[in-house]
C-alpha cells in the first residue's frame, strides 16, 4: 500500500478489526509521513499523528490544541450535527479549559489512589466471581463476553450506585454507543450513535432528578448535586459526565482484559510467567493496554499556524493523535511489536496525557490487576478455540469474541 492507502485505516471500521492490516498501515505512516493528511470520502479532512512524541507534544499543549469543535474522529455528519449543538449531553472529551477543569474537579477526588483503595476489596470479590463464573462454564466459553465484559461494568456501575437490574442495560446501551458502526453490534436505528446516546440521556435524566432528591453516599448523587462556578451542573453536563464514566469506565478495561488474553494465547511463553509468578502482573497489565490500545483516538484542533515533525498545520485545522500507533513507535519502544510481561518501563500512552489524562487510570489498573491475580493461579490450561474476532469501531473498541478452552487447578 502507499501513504494515502493507509491514512484511510482511521476512517474505516474495519480496518480496526484487522489488526495486522492496522498496525502495518500505522508503521508504513511512521516511517513515511508521519504526518499525514487524510482526505477521505463523508470525512472533513484531518492530519494523522502517528509518532509518540509528536502524540505527547501536542497533549502537553492544551492551548494550542484544543477538543472543540472536533474532539474524536466521525464522518461529516456527526460533525455537523456537534456543530449545530444536536447532541444530548456534554462531556468532559469535548470541553476545554476552563470548563473542563472546572467539571473534571467534581470527581477527581474519586479517582485518586487512595479512594480507588477502598474498592480494593470489592474488585477482588468481584474477580472471585468473575472467575468462578469461567470455571462453572465446564471449560469453554467466549472470555470477552462471558468473563470480561460483565467484570469492570460491576465495578465502575457500583461506584456510580446503580441498581444491579441496571446492569444489562447499560452492558446493551454501552455496546451500542461504541459499536455503532459494528453490524453485529449497532442497533437498527437509522442513526445508531444518536440512538444510544438518547437512551442514554433518558435513562440518567431518571438518575439526576433521583439523586437530587434523595442523595445517597455514591458519585451518581455527588455528580448530580455538583455546583460549578457558583451554579448547579447543567443536565447535559451531568448526563455527559455519567455517560463518559458508565461507558469508557468499563468498556476499555474490558478490552484490556480480554485484549490481554489474546496477546496471552499468541505469546504461550508470556502466559507461563504470569502463571508462574504473580509478581509481574502490574507491568503485564501495562503491557496489555499498550498492546491492545482500547482507546484508539482523539481529535485536537489548532488555534493558531503550527507546525509538526516540519509539516505546517493551519489554525482550525485537526489533528488524529492515533494511540494505538504511538504504542507501537520504534523510537519508544524495545521490541514495539513483542508482547513482554515484564516491559518496564512501559511509557505507553494507552491513558492519554496532560490535561485528558484519563480520569479512572488507577481504577482500570487496579481492576485489571484483581482480575489477573484471581485467574493465573486457578488456571491450569488455556487455548484458542476458535477464531477471536475484533470490533469494527473507529474510537473506542477491542476484541468482539474471544472463544477459548481452558483447564482449571
Amino acid at each position: 500500500m502507499n501513504v494515502d492507502e493507509a491514512g484511510l485505516v482511521f476512517t474505516d471500521p474495519k480496518a480496526y478489526a484487522d489488526l495486522a492490516r492496522f498496525h502495518a498501515s500505522c508503521a508504513l505512516l511512521r516511517r513515511e509521513a508521519p504526518v499525514h493528511r487524510v482526505e477521505a470520502p463523508n470525512y472533513n479532512p484531518f492530519w494523522a499523528i502517528t509518532k509518540y512524541d509528536d502524540v505527547m507534544d501536542i497533549e502537553r499543549a492544551p492551548d494550542r490544541w484544543i477538543n472543540e469543535p472536533r474532539p474524536a474522529l466521525g464522518p461529516k455528519a456527526a460533525d455537523d450535527t456537534r456543530a449545530d449543538g444536536g447532541l444530548p449531553i456534554r462531556s468532559l472529551v469535548q470541553m476545554d479549559a476552563p470548563d473542563h477543569t472546572a467539571y473534571r474537579r467534581i470527581s477527581v477526588e474519586w479517582f485518586k489512589p487512595r479512594s480507588i483503595a477502598r474498592l480494593n476489596e470489592r474488585a477482588a470479590e468481584l474477580a472471585k466471581r468473575s472467575v468462578d463464573h469461567m470455571a462453572d462454564l465446564g471449560g469453554s466459553c467466549d472470555f470477552l463476553t462471558d468473563v470480561a465484559l460483565n467484570y469492570p461494568l460491576y465495578i465502575i456501575l457500583s461506584l456510580l450506585g446503580l441498581p444491579e437490574e441496571d446492569f444489562p442495560r447499560m452492558l446493551k446501551l454501552t455496546q451500542e454507543l461504541f459499536g455503532s458502526t459494528d453490524p453485529e453490534l449497532k442497533r437498527p436505528d437509522k442513526d445508531a450513535l444518536m440512538a444510544a446516546l438518547t437512551d442514554f440521556f433518558e435513562y440518567f435524566q431518571g438518575l439526576i432528578d433521583d439523586r437530587r432528591a434523595h442523595p445517597r453516599d455514591d458519585l451518581a448523587s455527588v455528580i448530580a448535586n455538583a455546583e460549578v462556578n457558583g451554579a448547579p451542573i447543567g443536565v447535559l453536563e451531568a448526563v455527559g459526565y455519567y455517560v463518559i464514566i458508565a461507558t469508557a469506565g468499563h468498556d476499555t478495561t474490558s478490552s484490556a482484559i480480554a485484549g490481554g488474553m489474546h496477546a496471552l494465547l499468541e505469546h504461550p511463553e508470556q502466559l507461563a510467567i504470569l502463571q508462574g509468578d504473580n509478581t509481574a502482573v502490574p507491568t503485564a497489565v501495562d503491557e496489555m493496554i499498550r498492546w491492545v490500545s482500547p482507546v484508539k483516538q482523539f481529535m485536537r484542533t489548532a488555534t493558531e499556524d503550527s507546525i509538526v515533525r516540519g509539516v505546517p498545520i493551519a489554525a482550525g485545522e485537526s489533528v488524529l493523535l492515533s494511540y494505538p500507533s504511538a504504542n507501537r513507535d520504534e523510537d519508544i519502544f524495545d521490541r514495539p511489536d513483542v508482547f513482554d510481561v515484564r516491559r518496564d518501563p512501559n511509557r505507553h500512552v494507552g491513558f492519554g496525557f496532560g490535561a485528558h489524562y484519563c480520569l479512572g487510570t488507577h481504577l482500570a489498573r487496579m481492576e485489571a490487576k484483581a482480575f489477573y491475580d484471581e485467574l493465573m493461579p486457578r488456571l491450569k490450561s488455556i487455548e484458542l478455540d476458535g477464531t477471536p474476532s475484533y470490533m469494527q469501531s473507529i474510537f473506542v473498541g477491542g476484541p468482539k469474541h474471544l472463544p477459548v478452552r481452558y483447564e482449571f487447578r
